[in-house]
C-alpha cells in the first residue's frame, strides 16, 4: 500500500485532486487563499527588520505584510521538507550544482548557473508582486474563485513559459 508513496512521480490526477482538496481546507480554515509569494516578501522583511527594526517597521508594505512566520510562511518550509522527503523516499535525491537540461543548453559553469538563477529569482520575486500573487496564488486559488485577473495572469504564465522554453531550448515542439 505505501508502494505509491515511494514512486519518483505520481498522477498528475490524483495530485491535481490533493491540491484541490488543500486549497478547499486552506479557504475552510483560514479563510484565505492558498500562495506563497507573501511569505517570500515576508522572509525579506525578516531579514530587513533584524537589520533595522526601526526602518523596516515605518515602511508601508511591512506595515500591510508583517514581516512574521505565519501559516503562509510555513507552507515553505513544508514544501522543502515535503520535496526532500519526496526524493529521498522515491530513490531519486541527487545534489546538482547545474541541473542536466541547464548544462546542455547553456554549460556547466556553475557561477553562470548562479548568476542566471539569481537573476530569474529577482525577476519571478518582481513579476509576483507586480501581479499581486505568484502562480500558486493566482493559478489555483484566485482560479477557484473565478477571478478574471487570476485567469488573465494564470493564461499569461503558461504563455510567457512556453515562449520562454521556445526561445532558450527551440521550438522543437511546434
Amino acid at each position: 500500500m505505501t508502494e505509491w508513496f515511494m514512486m519518483a512521480s505520481w498522477s498528475p490526477y490524483i495530485v491535481g485532486a490533493g491540491i484541490g482538496v488543500l486549497i478547499w481546507t486552506t479557504f475552510l480554515l483560514s479563510d484565505r487563499p492558498l500562495g506563497c509569494s507573501t511569505a517570500y516578501a515576508k522572509t525579506a522583511g525578516m531579514v530587513e527588520s533584524a537589520i533595522s527594526r526601526k526602518k523596516s517597521e515605518v515602511m508601508p508594505y511591512y506595515q500591510k505584510f508583517t514581516p512574521t512566520a505565519d501559516w503562509q510562511w510555513m507552507i515553505i518550509v513544508g514544501v522543502l521538507i515535503g520535496a526532500f522527503l519526496s526524493a529521498y523516499l522515491s530513490g531519486t535525491f541527487t545534489l546538482l550544482i547545474v541541473p542536466p537540461v541547464f548544462a546542455a543548453a547553456f554549460g556547466t559553469d556553475p557561477v553562470i548557473r548562479s548568476v542566471v538563477a539569481l537573476l530569474g529569482g529577482i525577476l519571478m520575486g518582481i513579476g509576483a508582486r507586480w501581479a499581486g500573487g505568484c502562480t500558486s496564488g493566482h493559478g489555483i486559488s484566485g482560479t477557484l474563485q473565478l477571478s478574471l485577473a487570476s485567469w488573465v495572469a494564470a493564461i499569461c504564465f503558461f504563455a510567457g513559459g512556453i515562449l520562454v522554453a521556445g526561445l532558450i531550448y527551440g521550438f522543437t515542439f511546434i
